[in-house]
């Protein structure tokens, strides 16, 4: 039954987003997986804080060593072939860093393991426009509304197995075998790109025409990850919130992403791509501009939910008007612009801690509101044959 089923979904609109959409969430569910067991990890290698952060700082080398190698897989082979290796990648190395005994087998591991998300990452966005392709409407959010599930659901998982003790080797490793699983059951309903060859360099930046798409990307990257790692800090520090009333903030921040790329392509339907991003800017704008005019706790988690709509939807949105609108393949786009997006990712939120030191968190997330400024005048630039 089960088999006439997926024979069923085989080759069909129906079958390439159900697998798209597995994909995804298998994803965001391995990587909330490992970040549960972070904590633990760190105290088994007896490491302080400042050596735990400079361990982590492998994970982000290994993604933007291997952008530009993606981008040439994605240019030879189809995408589907670089997605399962990504996917495989992905999840044999994910039940790794529970079994490290010293810090260099850790690097290691995170060395590859942010090798094989940045892979595995580029290759669904790019299945994912292969099958936006076959609907009239958008659907690209939702892929990554699924991611956030996700991310959600391996946060959970990862909880209970910490309540219930069970070590960071037996938990990982019972997920990378579960991963492995699905991933074989549903890639064969995955969709099949000819890959579009060209000459170019190993590394470059992005073409003129999406210099201002990568930019936006860059801006919308960096207000999310700065969320992720200053918002709680932001709450204790600035506000001398309670850890429940800290940890209630970034839920706020978390559901707002999620909900925001639930109904990004219900929205995009109603008022178009332009409309939504540049609403997004307006939202992350005023959200941190919240958060900087009135540092009090229910105005803040206010500001925060604008801020969390605000990124929800910007980077599906701009991968799929960026892939329509290039004259590179879509492989060559997503990584132009994910170099660059990526770069904001990891060096703006450091930024927000040297300013923190030399003037206030208040300060940082003033110029973060700026940022916000700058997606709107990028977006403003997107002319309407891009749309």
């Amino acid at each position: 039954m089960i088999k006439a089923y997926f024979d069923k979904l085989r080759h069909s609109p129906k079958g390439y987003r159900l697998a798209n959409t597995v994909f995804f969430f298998l994803s965001g569910f391995g990587y909330s997986s490992w970040a549960s067991r972070i904590p633990h990890i760190k105290a088994q290698l007896h490491l302080t804080e400042a050596q735990f952060g400079a361990v982590l700082f492998a994970f982000p080398i290994g993604l933007m060593l291997t952008m530009p190698f993606t981008g040439k897989l994605l240019n030879k082979y189809s995408s589907r072939y670089i997605m399962l290796l990504g996917a495989v990648m992905f999840n044999l190395v994910l039940a790794l860093p529970g079994f490290a005994a010293f810090v260099w087998q850790l690097i290691i591991i995170l060395l590859v393991f942010g090798a094989s998300r940045n892979i595995f990452n580029l290759s669904i966005n790019a299945q994912a426009l292969e099958v936006q392709k076959l609907y009239p409407k958008s659907i690209m959010t939702r892929f990554h509304a699924v991611w956030s599930l996700a991310g959600f659901a391996g946060a959970g998982l990862g909880y209970v197995m910490v309540t219930q003790h069970i070590d960071p080797s037996q938990h990982l490793l019972g997920v990378s075998i579960l991963m492995l699983a699905v991933t074989a059951c549903f890639y064969p309903l995955s969709i099949h790109t000819e890959p579009v060859p060209e000459k170019k360099k190993f590394f470059s930046m992005p073409e003129k025409n999406l210099i201002k798409f990568a930019m936006i990307c860059f801006v919308s990257m960096a207000c999310e990850n700065t969320m992720y790692d200053w918002s709680g800090i932001y709450f204790q520090n600035i506000l001398h919130a309670s850890p429940k009333l800290t940890t209630a903030a970034f839920v706020f921040f978390m559901t707002a992403v999620t909900l925001g790329r639930f109904l990004g392509d219900y929205a995009v339907t109603k008022f178009g791509i332009k409309n939504i991003l540049l609403n997004s800017g307006v939202f992350i704008t005023v959200g941190f501009l919240i958060c900087f005019l009135l540092p009090y706790i229910y105005p803040t988690i206010f500001g925060y939910v604008l801020i969390g709509v605000g990124v929800s939807c910007v980077v599906p949105l701009v991968f799929s008007i960026a892939g329509r609108s290039s004259k590179l393949s879509s492989g060559s786009a997503l990584t132009s612009i994910s170099t660059i997006g990526y770069l904001g990712f990891l060096l703006v939120p450091p930024m927000v801690g040297f300013i923190s030191e030399y003037l206030s968190m208040k300060w940082a997330f003033l110029i973060m509101a700026l940022l916000g400024g700058l997606m709107i005048l990028m977006v403003n630039k997107i002319g309407e044959e891009e749309e």
